[in-house]
């Protein structure tokens, strides 16, 4: 399935928000990422419609199975690429700024080559 940058990014900010307090509503969302109210909530419908997250009454949003695994593939592609530009001499702001840009972008042939590279470089 292919899934649209903008949404990965939603996912990857529910499993971060997850992994830090636990729980996560639409409001929590919003503060993260600076967008409106509206914004998140027209998201998180295309994304329950699509079967990535389920939202209980109580508005609490968690990531389905094939939620997390997407959030999962997003967040290793960002942490790998900001790890790698810091590696190479980038500033911690610019390299997240690239890697946010990149992780959409890059193609799993060059993603892997670059992420077989940086890690060669730790050994």
């Amino acid at each position: 399935m292919q899934i649209r940058p903008s949404a990965e990014d939603y996912l990857e900010t529910i499993l971060l928000l997850s992994k830090k307090t636990g729980a996560v509503r639409s409001i929590d969302i919003v503060e993260e990422m600076g967008f409106s109210k509206p914004s998140v909530s027209v998201a998180m419908k295309k994304l329950r419609e699509k079967g990535l997250i389920h939202m209980n009454e109580d508005g609490y949003i968690t990531l389905t199975e094939k939620g997390v695994q997407a959030a999962q593939q997003v967040y290793d592609r960002h942490s790998t690429l900001y790890d790698w530009l810091v590696s190479i001499g980038i500033g911690s702001k610019i390299a997240a700024a690239d890697a946010c840009r990149m992780e959409h972008v890059l193609s799993e042939d060059t993603f892997s080559a670059i992420k077989k590279l940086y890690e060669k470089s730790l050994k």
